[in-house]
């Protein structure tokens, strides 16, 4: 079971990972750094070409704010492939403004979360979303 972290904070993404792990319901998780690493991760190009023959991720979490490519283009690229759409992008994000919600899930996030400000409240979070879509969730 692979989530792919996609977050430019370091301190946010070891946060995540953190929280992930210490449920004990991952078996992988991969951190990239921005918007174009993930879409390279994604779909096996560039530095990822030696992907072509894994798996896709089983569930993305994703930043909207990032360098090179923002959330909202790779959630674009994700849900207009037919190989992408039905993997499960949770957008993970500080931003709370109403026209990135809408825009998000007008390209098909299956879930819009803000990022809790204070420590407890966000490693809940992490771990309450991690156990619904890796454990009780069923997809294809």
């Amino acid at each position: 079971m692979e989530i792919l972290i996609v977050e430019d904070s370091l301190d946010d993404a070891n946060l995540t990972i953190r929280s992930l792990k210490k449920s004990n319901i991952v078996n992988h998780i991969h951190h990239v750094k921005d918007g174009a690493e993930a879409l390279d991760f994604i779909f096996a190009r560039g530095d990822y070409a030696s992907r072509s023959n894994e798996p896709k991720p089983k569930l993305i979490l994703l930043d909207l704010k990032m360098p090179k490519v923002n959330g909202i283009e790779v959630l674009a690229e994700i849900k207009s492939r037919p190989d992408t759409k039905s993997i499960p992008v949770v957008i993970l994000t500080s931003s709370a403004e109403d026209p990135d919600i809408k825009k998000c899930y007008e390209l098909g996030a299956n879930s819009y979360i803000t990022k809790p400000v204070e420590f407890d409240g966000f490693v809940k979070s992490v771990k309450d979303l991690g156990y619904y879509w890796i454990m009780l969730n069923k997809s294809n």
